[in-house]
């Protein structure tokens, strides 16, 4: 029964306050306890909902407070509103490559020498020749 009540208090503390070792302090449960609380898919999903509730609070919070010294004309709240919603002041990436895309024929030398190594590497099939043929021979 005291468990129960545990458990249900500290899902009402994550959706006010979404951090874990804040909730275990306020209510007085382990970090150990509530992991294996965990272990029941009910109080996963709870425990879950309840801190996603919560982070959604802190955001709407935030928000708030951002537009609040927005409206101070607090430069940093105004640069920060503008990078995260407005794609001109956002981060910007630039990535220049130049790729040539033509191919050479290989000349025979070297169309023997990529057989070899890959024959080496046990890729290809060893291939039939004179010398390999008197080598099984003796």
């Amino acid at each position: 029964m005291k468990q129960d009540r545990l458990k249900n208090s500290l899902i009402e503390q994550l959706k006010e306050m979404p951090i874990l070792q804040f909730a275990f302090k306020k209510i007085g449960v382990s970090r150990a306890s509530y992991y294996r609380w965990r272990k029941d898919p009910k109080f996963a999903k709870e425990a879950d909902a309840a801190i996603a509730e919560g982070e959604a609070l802190i955001t709407d919070l935030s928000e708030s407070q951002l537009i609040s010294l927005i409206r101070d004309r607090n430069f940093p709240s105004l640069q920060l509103w503008l990078k995260a919603h407005h794609p001109k002041y956002g981060q910007k990436f630039e990535i220049t490559a130049n790729f040539q895309s033509h191919q050479d024929e290989l000349t025979p030398e070297q169309e023997a020498v990529v057989r070899e190594a890959l024959r080496l590497a046990s890729l290809l099939p060893e291939e039939k020749t004179e010398e390999n043929n008197q080598s099984n021979n003796n």
